[in-house]
This record gives C-alpha cells, sequence and structure tokens, in this order.
C-alpha cells in the first residue's frame, strides 16, 4: 500500500483532522540506518507526526522536530515540509532496550522523560518560529498533543504508532491527530472522547489494510477529505552540497587532509550516504580555491 496523508474537516469544520500511512518511509529510514525495533518505533513516531505537521504549513514552508529527552536514544531529529517529505534520524539507532512491563517497544525508556520536544518552523519570516515543551511521557503521542496544548493553545488528540516485524522490518506505521476549533459544545466534545477511546490502535487498524478516510470515520462524524496527497522519504543532501561543505573548511585545511590521508568520507545523518573524494578529487578542489 502506498504511502499518504490527508487532510479533513468534521462537524461543519469546528474540527481539523491530519491522518497518515508512512509504512515504506519507516521502512526506508530503518534499512538505512540498520535500526534496532525500539529506534524504529521511536524515530517512526516522530516521522508520523512531522508529515502531518508539515501538512499543516504551506508553500515553501519547513520545519524541524528536535526530540531530546535524556534517554539512550540520543536526540532524534526529523524534518519535514508542506510538499509531504520527510526525513530523519537518531543519534543512537542501534539502542536495544527490553520490552516494557505491557511486553511493547519500549519507546519511553529509549527516548527518556527528562527533557524537551522542539519545532523549529522556517515559515519564511526574518527569524523562524520556535516552540518547546517539557517530555512528559517519551511514548512521543502524549508529548506531541502536549505541544499542540501549550504552544499553538489548539487542543488536539493525536495517535502514532509503529509495528516491527520478526525480521524487524516496519508491517505499519502512521497516525492521526485530531484538532478541536472554537464553536464545538461539550456534548460534540464528549462524543469524540468517547469515540478516541473505544478505537484500536492506529498500528492495528493500518495492519488490516484500512484507509486513512475510514480511520477517521471511527472518531468522527460527517469527514470531509480536503486533500490526499502522496508523502515520501527525501533527503536534500548531494555530492555538491558535501563538496561545498569541503571548499567552505578553508584551503589549508583541505591541504591538510590531502597531505595526511589522500582522501576524505562525509556521511550524511539524515539518509546515511557516503561521498567519497579521492587524492584527485581533493586536489582539483585546492585548484579551484
Amino acid at each position: 500500500m502506498r504511502d499518504y496523508l490527508i487532510r479533513a474537516t468534521a462537524m461543519e469544520g469546528k474540527v481539523r483532522a491530519f491522518a497518515v500511512r508512512a509504512t515504506g518511509i519507516v521502512d526506508e529510514i530503518r534499512r538505512r540506518h540498520e535500526m534496532t525495533p525500539t529506534a524504529t518505533a521511536a524515530v517512526g513516531r516522530t516521522v508520523a507526526a512531522g508529515l502531518m505537521m508539515g501538512a499543516m504549513l504551506k508553500g515553501e514552508e519547513k520545519l524541524t522536530i528536535l526530540v531530546r529527552g535524556g534517554g539512550p536514544i540520543g536526540q532524534i531529529v526529523v524534518d519535514a515540509n508542506a510538499r509531504g517529505d520527510v526525513r530523519g534520524y537518531a543519534d543512537n539507532p542501534h539502542v536495544d532496550l527490553p520490552l516494557n512491563e505491557v511486553g511493547k517497544l519500549d519507546v519511553a525508556g529509549a527516548v527518556g522523560r527528562d527533557g524537551f520536544l522542539n519545532i523549529i518552523k522556517d515559515l519564511g519570516l526574518k527569524e523562524p518560529y520556535r516552540g518547546s515543551i517539557p517530555i512528559i511521557s517519551g511514548e512521543l503521542a502524549e508529548d506531541f498533543t502536549y505541544y499542540f496544548a501549550k504552544s499553538e493553545q489548539t487542543p488536539s488528540a493525536v495517535a502514532l504508532g509503529v509495528l516491527v516485524g520478526v525480521d524487524f522490518t516496519v508491517t505499519a506505521a502512521g497516525g492521526f491527530v485530531i484538532q478541536l476549533l472554537p464553536g464545538l459544545t461539550d456534548d460534540e466534545i464528549g462524543l469524540i472522547e468517547l469515540q478516541l477511546s473505544r478505537i484500536a490502535p492506529i498500528t492495528t487498524m493500518l495492519e488490516a489494510g484500512m484507509e486513512l478516510e475510514d480511520i477517521l470515520h471511527r472518531v468522527l462524524p460527517e469527514v470531509q477529505v480536503l486533500e490526499n496527497m502522496g508523502v515520501q522519504f527525501r533527503c536534500k543532501c548531494s555530492k555538491q552540497r558535501v563538496q561545498d561543505t569541503l571548499v567552505s573548511l578553508g584551503r589549508a585545511e583541505l591541504q591538510q587532509i590531502l597531505e595526511e590521508d589522500g582522501k576524505t568520507e562525509v556521511v550524511c545523518h539524515f539518509c546515511n550516504e557516503t561521498y567519497h573524494f579521492g587524492e584527485e578529487d581533493l586536489t582539483r578542489l585546492i585548484a579551484q580555491m
């Protein structure tokens, strides 16, 4: 099944909703970084959140999510934009913890609860928007819920999930965000809360092959889909970009690399691609400088 995202409204425009299937994307990130199941779940949940938050932007706007919980996975970084592009990594993709007390992957143990969730939005203004909240759970869905309430003053329900198979491949990944806008009555809010308490986990529904529209219908009446868009893993790195970075080191440092090692390698944090620059490449760059 293809990865995609929908943006929708319900209850006469008083509810805004987003849902995403990102199974292929998360599995590609897992493969590129050789992640353990616990790291895959933590990064995958953040990727799903990033895709939906990216869909809240417009045009060339973009955002970066930084999860710094003080746990053994280190920092999780996810970039996303309004076009459905996403990339992400964790400092320690090989973190491996026992299952938690309910027999699930211990995402909270890997992420930690002593730190902050930071959102940086590039909205094309002189300075980026920065939002930050303390991590309250480490399971991430609750943390993003808290972020929307505190930093954006939008009551929201966030569901995020990643299901990893016995062979470590991702069999389901995605989530939804339901945001309550002004005008809802107490009865309408109560109905949404009741439906949220009754539905199956997001990964159960995705693995069963449910479409995103059907998942939102489980929670909301009268869902109107406004947009259905493809989403994809996309990294901005290239050999030219890496070459520009090497040039920025300066002639003297490149000359030292050439004399001492005769070559250099640069690995992209996000996609784990390795760019090789041999003696001929370094000599050419120095000559051009």
